[in-house]
């Protein structure tokens, strides 16, 4: 949990999500608002941590360039992993992905010629009543538009979207 926990380190696994391999110059390319020295030092903490893993080696110039897989399986906090976490773990993990989505949308922003109304651009929140058992609806609902939209793969016209569900209780009962 704590590996990931950080503004970096989640725009890192962010960035390698659809089965990609990249090498650390192509992530700074991919975060050109963080410094070189901060990507190739969390890549490492990633990779050694085995959240990512080396999917080939390539020698450039003399140097070995190592092209990176983002190991899904590891990157993953839900289930037993969420129900063992503090209070304080769950307030540090929202924070950190509250800081990486706003810095996502500020990189967005950043962009030359960004239209968010031409990219249907979308942050809204809904407040709804639901029952357990309809709040587990919405969630096989929702995992279920979802999903399979997770293994499409690069191709012309598709722009990658991140999406980013938040869903927790307001109020007590």
């Amino acid at each position: 949990m704590t590996l990931v926990a950080h503004p970096v380190r989640l725009r890192i696994v962010h960035a390698m999500h659809g089965d990609r391999v990249l090498s650390t110059a192509d992530l700074c390319a991919r975060l050109p608002d963080v410094s070189k020295a901060m990507v190739y030092r969390h890549v490492d903490l990633l990779a050694t941590g085995g959240i990512l893993e080396v999917a080939e080696e390539r020698r450039v110039r003399g140097a070995v360039e190592r092209h990176y897989r983002l190991r899904r399986d590891r990157a993953v906090i839900d289930g037993a992993a969420a129900a063992a976490l503090s209070t304080e773990d769950h307030r540090g993990a929202f924070a950190t992905a509250l800081a990486v989505l706003a810095a996502e949308f500020g990189a967005y922003l950043d962009r030359e010629h960004v239209d968010p109304a031409e990219d249907l651009v979308g942050y809204r929140q809904h407040a709804v009543w639901l029952s357990r058992d309809e709040l587990t609806a919405l969630i096989l609902d929702l995992r279920a538009a979802i999903l399979p939209r997770l293994a499409n793969e690069p191709a012309p016209g598709r722009a990658r979207y991140l999406l980013s569900p938040i869903l927790f209780p307001t109020e007590d009962d």
